[in-house]
């Protein structure tokens, strides 16, 4: 089966990680999950974020994540494909200059890229989106836009395909958005 990577930082969405995470471990392919200056055996904290009613999501302490292996000693060489869930990490983790140099390699070796909710901010910010059809969490839809993307309005439970990329807008699209990703890693 694949080898995974997953790139998450402190208060990356609780869902958008643990559930992946599960998910494709279930299905037998071998997940690795990074977080730039963090070894393994350290934990990130995670965010759990719901659709309440309000007019944005709301934020909610989520679980504690260990990780299972060390960014520093992660080669883009040794994957299948890459991962990025959303939440508030993407925000910061796109200003780290190593983190985008990983996905651009993921990109240019024609290996499938999922993205979810903010996860999109990674792949506009790396610059390897433009022409592509991507989803995200509408707050994203203005970045992917001014990346040369095409922003895909879906229901929060959908999912879409474009190229070596799955994205999707929020963790209720799982079964959508994991079903799609897990047919490039087969």
């Amino acid at each position: 089966m694949a080898k995974v990577l997953i790139i998450a930082g402190d208060f990356v969405e609780d869902y958008e990680l643990m559930v992946p995470f599960q998910a494709l471990s279930m299905l037998d392919h071998q997940v690795s999950v990074v977080c730039p200056d963090k070894q393994k055996g350290e934990q990130i904290k995670t965010a759990i974020h719901d659709f309440e009613g309000d007019q944005t999501y709301t934020e909610k302490v989520g679980h504690n994540f260990t990780l299972n292996e060390s960014f520093s000693a992660v080669a883009s060489e040794q994957f299948d494909a890459l991962l990025l869930p959303g939440g508030r990490a993407p925000e910061y983790l796109r200003l780290n200059p190593q983190v985008i140099t990983l996905l651009q390699e993921f990109y240019q070796a024609g290996k499938p890229i999922a993205a979810i909710c903010h996860g999109a901010q990674l792949l506009t910010a790396a610059k390897i989106v433009e022409g592509e059809d991507i989803s995200a969490y509408p707050a994203c839809a203005p970045e992917v836009t001014l990346a040369g993307a095409t922003y895909v309005d879906l229901a929060m439970d959908q999912a879409i395909t474009s190229g070596q990329f799955v994205t999707a807008p929020a963790w209720p699209a799982h079964p959508a958005w994991l079903a799609q990703f897990n047919q490039k890693l087969t």
